[in-house]
């Protein structure tokens, strides 16, 4: 018998019914099922692609209230995004961390008056323990005034944070995982039936292998595919319109060496940042475009490029142009439609409906990475209800994987001061392990670095290295937890490495996760074809 048929005989013989069936892997999918499975209620989540494959890996990597909702009076979002700031950066400093924004100050765009009052807002609006509030600055003095054209003398520094948003994705699905979930990927939902006052929910793998799960609810978190999803696997009517909105960033070598973003207002009225990313890099976004094109393939257009381009350049001394790209990426928000002329002012916020009739289907519309939380708190309260389970909110004092830094150095005090430490721990326990490594590692992982790295004494303990700095420990570890199967998943969603390595080195981890993916199958309980749940 092998590895498939045993695991198709072990599903076989748990069978019965679940309580969830969640359809998407983004951050609102994962983000439920971990709610849930951490109530214990039991979940299967199916996503036809990678974890975080689309939408959930192509924003600006904030996790921000957004100050530029409060121009269209969205004051619950804000305070709603500002709270869960606080939440989300003490739940896992390695992968989220504070960053301080500059906004050169444009007579042209906006009074001084209203930034001041929109300053002042955001940071009253929500308790704030960890960042600093807003202040004004002179652009001649502060080192980021050294970058941009001198006709900028005046500006204001507020602070965010910033987020590896496919990281924080995956993390959700294994803290999910390890809390009694099933999680699928590339598996498809294609079909989803009323039987016997639940659901029967025909999911098909990559192989064209099909299954079945049968769940009391579902949950239909397929992003820009939500209202599809409604129409052609649940067989229900649409009862919301999505509005669906392209964003796209580009990526450039670094235009500046201090560690502050800026935020630059455009004669249209919208913004743009400018983010130091990835330590050689800056990255430059966002667009807000109306899309109707294939959902399935996304690319950013030449003329975003140039807006983009053109908009960073009124503020930084040297141009930025299109033949500076290094990397671009380009995903489609799934916002609610409340018939907004321009797209940038349609709302972020987020609705859970459930349908009228039937056996209980929830429907995620909308939504932003920064309230996923709150929205998945929500959703299982919501459905807890339904399903007659009585279970308590969890997750605002949860860590989430890799984020008990203390668990290594001995004793933690504030999240984003605790990782130097945390880091410096590392160094005197791996003096071994190059410090670019240290740190990128580090980042990725969190505490659970120790489950790479082991009782590791040299490099060469860590496996074969597959490329510079990247060792077969670490693959197998994203290959074996985190649901990598292809080179791609490794390159541009567990990690960014695409940016780091060269093509040669880029072709040999995708050729490794070949050989593993081939030689392993499909283990670990993502992806089993011909079994039923």
């Amino acid at each position: 018998m092998n590895e498939n048929e045993r695991m198709r005989l072990t599903l076989t013989e748990v069978g019965g019914v679940r309580d969830v069936l969640v359809v998407g892997g983004g951050i609102n999918g994962v983000g439920v099922a971990r709610d849930l499975a951490g109530r214990g209620l039991s979940v299967v989540l199916c996503e036809k692609d990678d974890l975080a494959g689309h939408t959930s890996s192509a924003s600006t990597k904030l996790i921000h209230g957004g100050l530029r909702y409060l121009e269209h009076h969205e004051f619950g979002l804000v305070r709603k995004a500002l709270l869960e700031r606080e939440v989300l950066l003490k739940s896992a400093p390695h992968i989220i961390s504070p960053l301080r924004f500059v906004m050169p100050h444009n007579p042209a765009m906006r009074p001084l008056w209203m930034i001041r009052a929109g300053l002042f807002l955001y940071d009253h609006l929500a308790i704030r323990e960890m960042l600093p509030r807003s202040e004004a600055i002179s652009l001649r003095v502060h080192a980021a005034g050294v970058p941009l054209k001198k006709e900028f003398e005046r500006g204001f520094a507020y602070s965010d944070g910033r987020v590896d948003d496919a990281r924080l994705v995956v993390l959700n699905a294994v803290d999910a995982a390890e809390r009694g979930a099933a999680i699928f990927t590339r598996t498809e939902c294609v079909d989803l039936l009323a039987e016997n006052g639940g659901w029967k929910a025909v999911l098909r793998d990559e192989g064209g292998g099909e299954w079945i799960v049968r769940a009391r609810c579902v949950v239909n978190a397929a992003g820009p595919w939500a209202d599809r999803f409604l129409r052609s696997q649940a067989h229900r009517p649409e009862t919301r319109k999505l509005r669906l909105v392209k964003g796209s960033h580009i990526v450039v070598r670094s235009l500046f060496d201090h560690d502050h973003a800026y935020i630059f207002q455009n004669p249209d009225g919208r913004i743009i940042f400018a983010i130091p990313y990835e330590h050689d890099f800056t990255l430059i976004g966002t667009t807000d475009v109306d899309y109707t094109g294939s959902l399935d393939d996304v690319h950013i257009d030449a003329d975003e490029a140039a807006y983009l381009c053109a908009q960073a350049s009124r503020y930084f001394d040297r141009p930025v142009c299109e033949s500076d790209v290094v990397w671009s990426y380009t995903g489609v928000r799934p916002l609610v439609d409340d018939e907004s002329g321009n797209a940038a002012a349609v709302t972020r916020d987020y609705r859970l409906e459930l349908a009228p009739e039937g056996p209980p289907l929830l429907t995620i519309w909308g939504g932003k990475i920064t309230t996923y939380r709150k929205l998945a708190e929500e959703a299982a309260n919501l459905l807890a209800k339904v399903l007659g389970r009585s279970t308590q909110d969890w997750t605002k004092s949860a860590l989430l994987p890799g984020g008990d830094l203390a668990s290594v150095t001995g004793g933690g005090h504030r999240p984003d001061m605790d990782f130097t430490r945390f880091v410096g721990t590392l160094a005197q326990r791996y003096p071994w392990l190059p410090g670019r490594m240290l740190q990128r590692l580090a980042r990725a992982y969190g505490s659970r670095i120790t489950e790479i790295l082991g009782s590791a004494n040299c490099l060469s303990d860590l496996g074969e290295t597959v490329a510079p700095d990247v060792t077969g420990a670490e693959l197998a570890y994203l290959h074996k937890v985190e649901w990598a199967r292809t080179g791609d998943d490794v390159l541009w969603r567990r990690s960014k490495l695409g940016l780091h390595l060269s093509p040669e080195h880029r072709a040999a981890i995708t050729a490794w996760m070949a050989d593993r993916y081939r030689d392993a199958g499909r283990k670990h309980g993502y992806g089993v074809p011909a079994a039923s749940l």
